[in-house]
């Protein structure tokens, strides 16, 4: 296998090198600043951007688990983490894949490129055109990168809060964004964020290989909405993790898991909801009655929902059970 990677390498290049010709450099630069990087403890490979763009995770943000993760950026072409992958994914190192596909870009000087991959090796490129503020920095498993900043500390500041910041990857991350908006971030504004984290190793389904994949499309606070679309995230995560105790009749774990999803989300009808359900089904009717009375008393559809459950298996609640949980909804 290994003599064919060359080969494999070439036709990859040739291709990105015919679609960079092909497509005109845009007019407008779409990013500002972003991180790539590689938790060393966990394994997971991610990316996270801010900009003063419409929907900057749709073009900027690409990863794979098993292989690493890429921004590509100021005048981006997505060109970059399409084929960034695939030289990646056949064997080239980040620096490796790197600056075969910036030897063959005819726009390479507007260009901001970085990649890390699965074995914490990185690299990065700024062009010599990129808009000023602009520049990037290599760490230990991780870069930070920027253009089109208010002033150069947007990079630095970037590098001090990852490698200062306690927690998992998300949080690391997170602090390197806030970081940069601190020091003055991009010199348009804001308007998008994303975040996009996968697992070490492939599981060769890639909608399981994800560990986050948040974007905030357009808003005036993009790191302020996407921390709160991550808190909602880690939410749910414990309602998932509630339902596989479920499944392995760990109950007491469930309760747990479900009520720290609550916990976090007071007001969310939807998961004290499928807690209440998850009760009724290992045989606490009793104690799902009070969920089920709030949450009907603030929306009556809730009490509609609940005889059809049955029928799809999502309720195991024979007509008796199901007339005692109706009974708390409010009469009409």
């Amino acid at each position: 296998m290994k003599k064919l990677i060359p080969v494999f390498s070439i036709l990859i290049i040739f291709s990105f090198t015919a679609v960079a010709q092909e497509h005109p450099i845009p007019k407008r630069p779409v990013h500002t600043f972003s991180i790539v990087a590689w938790d060393s403890a966990g394994g997971e490979i991610g990316v996270a951007v801010q900009t003063h763009w419409f929907s900057v995770g749709s073009r900027v943000i690409w990863a794979e688990a098993g292989v690493g993760a890429i921004a590509t950026q100021s005048f981006t072409d997505p060109a970059y983490g399409y084929f960034g992958l695939q030289l990646m994914r056949g064997g080239k190192t980040a620096k490796q894949a790197l600056q075969a596909l910036v030897a063959s870009d005819p726009g390479e000087a507007v260009r901001q490129v970085a990649m890390v991959d699965v074995k914490g090796n990185v690299a990065a490129h700024t062009g010599s055109k990129c808009i000023y503020a602009a520049g990037h920095f290599v760490g230990k498993n991780y870069s930070v990168e920027a253009n089109l900043m208010l002033n150069d500390k947007v990079w630095p500041a970037m590098s001090k809060a990852f490698e200062s910041t306690k927690g998992n990857l998300t949080e690391r991350m997170l602090a390197a964004l806030d970081a940069a908006q601190g020091v003055g971030g991009d010199i348009r504004g804001r308007q998008s964020a994303a975040i996009l984290i996968v697992k070490d190793k492939s599981t060769g389904r890639p909608w399981a290989d994800k560990v986050v994949d948040l974007r905030v499309e357009d808003n005036p606070e993009p790191l302020k909405e996407l921390r709160r679309l991550v808190q909602i995230h880690r939410a749910y995560e414990h309602m998932n993790k509630g339902d596989d105790a479920i499944e392995h009749n760990d109950v007491d774990a469930a309760l747990r898991e479900y009520g720290a999803a609550e916990a976090m989300f007071p007001d969310n009808l939807e998961m004290k909801f499928w807690h209440a359900v998850a009760l009724v089904n290992i045989g606490k009717v009793d104690q799902s009655l009070p969920l089920f009375k709030e949450i009907f008393a603030k929306d009556t559809n809730w009490a509609t929902l609940v005889p059809r459950l049955p029928a799809s298996g999502t309720l195991t609640a024979d007509d008796a059970t199901i007339k005692k949980i109706i009974s708390v909804a409010p009469k009409k």
